[in-house]
């Protein structure tokens, strides 16, 4: 690195040193436990005890191109936007602030034309009340404001230094240096939390009250109302920081050549309820299983034990049902394409408890608990299931989806591709490649590692985190034909993969389901 290169790196940046400043010896390693590095005395010294010890180099290892680069980047540009859309609010209710008080004072000078001159004090104490509250409450949003100023200013220099770390920095400069990133944006995040748990972002208005006795007896009246502040809860939107940011830096993610999957059963299909094609699958919390499928113009959602035997159809609908998906423990939500609906459904009590329209066909469905995304080869819609909001999101196009961690994946059937997508409908990353034709739907385990029902080609395919690179883990080999649904329990590591497979009665193939351990 030359001088001048090296004068462009934060300040923070060039203070770090590739030695151990105990043992002036150089980093050679790194302590999963106490998340450092270390040198090769340090490891004798004060790391005996330590068991996940990993070769610095390895970690070091294309930092730079790594998604915690990317992961961080977000993580300061999402921070300065709350900043920004709080100092927003905060000046908004200022204006909103300075309105009811006019608003106030014209309710207490009207009031004062139908009185005689007696009230004159009593209206000029009335309004030095309402000035001196809405001073006071000014007086404390202008300190909040210049306290957010300073932490916006202070994350905005980051960002501003964060590209010349990227640039110009060593690998472990560039490491430590996401670290102390990562520390402020943690401790940025954290700030916003407590202002919004702590009240201080709570709407206080100024409201007033005049007392009906002042239209009827002037000779009883004491005062000539009140100034109240009515607090009530903040109407703001911020953007919820990463909880778990430190796994980024140092993490133990298994290779994609060690995925596996163990065959563990298969579903027993009733005969009477049999069809070609399994349309949709779930795996429940207590690894229960669901599956879709359509037959003569109606969709049928069965309900299976955890050994693979049926117990019981949990709902019937008219026309041809697309997919399902998890939302929370005992309610599952079913796509109706053609009708441009979207129910969801009582497990336990076998019924529809509520229709979501929307203004296209439904086809991809996922839930996360707090949102649906349910998508479609011409654009897809985000229902806050909070505030029942719908918002569209153009450029994610796709006929099946899933969400992981805030990002939105989708696979498009015809193109024969795979694409991520951030919550906002940003891309992030799209992939194709020859191992995966006609894509149906995708699944994430807690890597993030991306499973693929790759119909075309009779395979189920893993896509890496990066959308880089892809592994081919099942195929005709393992008995997979025709998969069109595939989910995954990431709590239990638990898989579920549709496939047909021959009717030893007749010969016919019908569609069944097989249960995976990854």
């Amino acid at each position: 690195m030359s001088t001048k290169d090296y004068h462009k790196l934060p300040k923070f940046i060039q203070v770090i040193s590739n030695q151990c400043k105990d043992h002036k010896k150089k980093f050679e390693l790194y302590c999963s436990t106490h998340a450092c590095q270390c040198c090769v005395e340090c490891v004798t010294d004060t790391h005996q005890k330590c068991q996940e010890m990993q070769q610095l180099s390895d970690i070091l290892k294309q930092v730079k191109s790594s998604a915690s680069v990317q992961l961080f980047e977000k993580d300061l540009k999402e921070v300065k936007e709350n900043f920004e859309e709080i100092i927003k609010y905060l000046n908004s209710r200022m204006e909103t602030s300075n309105i009811q008080k006019q608003i106030a004072a014209a309710q207490i000078r009207s009031m004062r034309k139908s009185i005689d001159d007696l009230l004159n004090k009593l209206e000029q104490e009335m309004l030095d009340d309402l000035e001196s509250k809405q001073s006071k409450l000014k007086s404390k949003m202008n300190t909040l404001l210049q306290q957010l100023n300073t932490q916006a200013t202070q994350i905005s220099q980051m960002q501003s230094e964060f590209s010349q770390m990227t640039q110009y920095a060593t690998e472990l400069q560039t490491y430590i240096g996401l670290r102390e990133i990562e520390k402020t944006t943690s401790q940025a995040a954290q700030y916003i939390e407590d202002l919004k748990s702590g009240g201080k972002l709570d709407e206080n208005n100024l409201e007033v009250t005049v007392t009906s006795a002042l239209q009827s007896i002037l000779n009883d009246i004491k005062s000539f109302g009140d100034i109240n502040i009515n607090t009530s809860p903040s109407s703001l939107q911020v953007k919820a920081g990463r909880k778990d940011q430190a796994q980024y830096l140092a993490p133990t993610i298994p290779s994609i050549e060690q995925i596996k999957p163990s065959n563990l059963r298969r579903l027993t299909i009733p005969e009477d309820r049999k069809s070609s094609n399994i349309n949709a699958c779930i795996i429940l919390p207590d690894d229960q299983n669901l599956i879709l499928y359509s037959r003569f113009n109606k969709s049928h959602l069965l309900l299976f034990s955890n050994d693979g035997m049926f117990i019981k159809e949990v709902v019937a609908f008219k026309g041809y049902s697309f997919n399902t998906c998890l939302v929370r423990a005992n309610t599952v939500a079913v796509t109706l394409e053609l009708e441009n609906k979207t129910a969801l459904v009582d497990v336990e009590k076998n019924e529809i408890i509520k229709t979501i329209k929307l203004s296209h066909f439904c086809k991809g469905l996922a839930s996360d608990g707090q949102m649906f995304v349910i998508s479609s080869s011409e654009k897809s819609t985000v229902v806050n299931l909070r505030n029942k909001s719908h918002t569209i999101l153009e450029g994610v196009r796709a006929n099946c989806v899933a969400l992981f961690q805030g990002n939105i994946y989708g696979s498009l059937h015809k193109a024969k591709q795979v694409n991520c997508y951030t919550s906002t409908g940003e891309p992030l990353w799209t992939f194709q490649n020859q191992d995966i034709v006609s894509p149906r739907e995708l699944a994430l385990d807690n890597n993030g590692f991306v499973y693929i029902a790759s119909s075309g080609n009779n395979s189920i395919v893993v896509i890496s985190p990066d959308g880089k690179t892809c592994k081919t883990i099942l195929s005709e080999a393992d008995g997979i034909n025709q998969p069109h649904a595939i989910d995954i329990n990431r709590e239990t590591g638990m898989m579920i993969v549709s496939s047909q497979v021959k009717n030893g009665s007749n010969g016919k193939l019908y569609g069944t389901a097989y249960v995976y351990k990854i």
